[in-house]
């Protein structure tokens, strides 16, 4: 038994950990029990859904090879242990890059299909779970299910986003796309207002591939942020950037992020960003993941940990959803930095448990105050809740049970594909097994 927490540092409970190294021999190490076990890949899920308290956690990245590549047609073949940085760093030399990823790299391809990840570009490629051809799950009761959108198309649709409870992804074939190298031709483009946000999001949907925006949280819920938008670009053969990593080298005492250096901070980013606002050449890996760069970034928030709280709701009301939400977060006198705010498309998602659907979606980090954070997420939750909204799984720590339900209507039909013998602190949470 060892003590695992998740990427928010909420708590690092004991778990008994086996190692996965050999996919020949999943089936019969996840058929020995003991009962309830749970996949856990890089621990990047912001709070329980990768977590197994008291019990088996099947630890994947030792399933970490890559089968077949085929540069003519872009179909990857690779073990489920895998990391996103790996295929980008092997695939792009040659052309092709995955179509979608989250705002890290350093998942693995498993948990990017079960908690099927979105990226910037939704409302041009969708999620991960559009890009996946085919899936190998084994089962605790020595089932092996090979599934995808035409074989199996049931399982398939349970599997993605289905954060991990139909089975243990073994491997997976994916669909890359074409990519002309390694760099981004972007603009920023400031804005005052959520107005000018969803201008500038409806402008950009038919031009650009990928769009997201920083917004300020404390400001009093007026929305002023920095909108950045990337297409792929063909500029030739240019030195990639020798960026140096830097790392979070201990756990303050209390959280770095508090009042006074969040107002500070978002001060003078939004005002060095204006400033910076246009057009620019940037490589791939600091548009997408800029967070990678500074390691155990986690740990700026103290011992207690932090939550992140995710929702998307209609795009029907979603100007007066967010601004609610904000005005509620500048009241609270907590907030984010990390606030991402960002438009879906108009697409259904490809699994049953899967977060993304047509709308506006909102993402900030909040320190772990306790009662105080718990307050400010049930008027948050008030605000989804009346949207018609839903909250990420892969983000959540605490959401009730009721708004998981409204939230998630293929609920019931997903649950004929669970495995018995899977289990998560969220699955018992939410599901009550």
């Amino acid at each position: 038994m060892r003590p695992v927490s998740s990427w928010g540092r909420l708590n690092a409970h004991p778990h008994n950990i086996i190692s996965l190294n050999d996919p020949n021999k999943v089936s019969n190490q996840i058929m020995s029990g003991p009962y309830p076990g749970l996949a856990y890949g890089m621990g990047r899920s912001y709070g329980d859904v990768c977590l197994n308290p008291e019990g088996v956690l099947w630890m994947t990245t030792g399933l970490d090879h890559l089968i077949a590549f085929d540069e003519v047609s872009g179909r990857l073949i690779c073990e489920a242990g895998v990391l996103l940085r790996d295929i980008q760093r092997l695939t792009i030399p040659r052309g092709w890059i995955l179509p979608v990823t989250p705002g890290t790299q350093m998942v693995t391809v498993g948990g990017a299909i079960a908690n099927d990840v979105h990226g910037k570009s939704h409302h041009v490629q969708g999620s991960f779970g559009d890009h996946v051809q085919s899936i190998t799950l084994a089962r605790t009761d020595g089932e092996i299910i090979c599934c995808g959108p035409q074989n199996f198309p049931e399982w398939f649709a349970a599997t993605v986003g289905g954060i991990g409870l139909t089975g243990v992804i073994i491997q997976a074939e994916i669909q890359l796309r074409r990519v002309q190298g390694p760099w981004l031709d972007t603009e920023t483009a400031p804005f005052a207002n959520l107005d000018e946000f969803f201008r500038l999001s409806d402008d950009s949907e038919t031009q650009w591939e990928h769009t997201v925006s920083w917004i300020d949280c404390i400001s009093g819920g007026g929305g002023r942020g920095l909108f950045m938008r990337g297409n792929p670009a063909d500029i030739g053969h240019r030195p990639e950037p020798k960026g140096r990593k830097l790392t979070m080298p201990i756990v303050p005492p209390v959280s770095l992020v508090n009042q006074l250096s969040l107002r500070s901070f978002n001060t003078a980013y939004y005002t060095l960003k204006k400033w910076q606002a246009g057009r620019a050449i940037v490589h791939y890996e600091p548009f997408f993941y800029p967070l990678d760069n500074l390691l155990e970034w986690n740990r700026m928030y103290g011992p207690k940990g932090f939550y992140q709280y995710q929702s998307v709701v209609p795009r029907e009301v979603g100007k007066d959803a967010v601004q609610a939400m904000l005005k509620e977060i500048a009241r609270s006198g907590d907030g984010s930095f990390l606030a991402i705010l960002k438009t879906f498309g108009h697409r259904q998602s490809v699994g049953m448990l899967s977060f993304p659907q047509p709308g506006v979606t909102l993402a900030l980090d909040f320190p772990n105050h306790g009662a105080r954070t718990h307050k400010l997420f049930e008027r948050l939750d008030a605000i989804v809740r009346e949207a018609g909204g839903r909250i990420y799984l892969a983000k959540d720590a605490r959401m009730p049970r009721d708004l998981f339900e409204a939230g998630y209507p293929l609920l019931a039909e997903f649950q004929k594909f669970r495995d018995p013998g899977i289990s998560s602190e969220l699955s018992r949470r939410l599901m009550g097994s």
